[in-house]
């Protein structure tokens, strides 16, 4: 390629890129940064050297795994909202809030250690979530189900109040709870 612009991956090379992903949002959501990335590696059915070369440090593989898992969160608002009713939509996606809070939990010193180091993981993912629950609360409004008063800026205050206090797997119940008392909140009484 002459005009300088990235080889495209191939389909390989790309399955081989999202099962390190996947096997690595799983270890650090149970094991945080101890876990291990050769077991990572082994979960996803690579090699140590396939692991290393689309990821060549640690943090380059937690900084890939947080964007992917905000993609993937906000990729879901549309496809829910295309497959169910919005309410129902709304609610679902706020499960993968939980599981997305969870994974980030996992992760968080990490993080902030690779903000420390100059580089901003977080980048554009607080507008990218804003504008997957601003879809939803459209979608919810515009179907008469939920109130009108209700600012997209709202709920994410209270999906982000839930998460601080019931983030972790162990607390999946509560936080569940805590969602369907927030989202009753939210809907039309008739």
């Amino acid at each position: 390629m002459t005009d300088g612009a990235p080889r495209p991956m191939r389909a390989d090379a790309r399955r081989n890129r999202e099962k390190i992903l996947t096997a690595a949002v799983r270890a650090f959501t149970t094991e945080g940064l101890d876990a291990h990335l050769e077991r990572i590696a082994k979960e996803a059915g690579v090699g140590s050297a396939t692991l290393y070369r689309n990821f060549p440090t640690r943090e380059a593989l937690v900084e890939a795994v947080y964007r992917n898992e905000v993609a993937h969160l906000c990729d879901a608002a549309p496809a829910l909202l295309a497959q169910k009713p919005p309410t129902e939509a709304l609610r679902a996606w706020t499960r993968l809030f939980l599981d997305y809070v969870t994974a980030k939990y996992g992760m968080i010193d990490a993080l902030r250690a690779i903000a420390a180091k100059g580089s901003n993981p977080y980048g554009h993912s607080r507008e990218m979530i804003q504008a997957a629950i601003t879809s939803l609360i459209d979608a919810c409004t515009a179907a008469g189900e939920i109130r009108t008063d209700i600012r997209p800026s709202d709920l994410s205050a209270a999906l982000e109040g839930i998460a601080l206090t019931s983030a972790g797997t162990e607390h999946r119940q509560q936080a569940e709870r805590l969602l369907d008392l927030t989202l009753d909140g939210l809907m039309v009484r008739r």
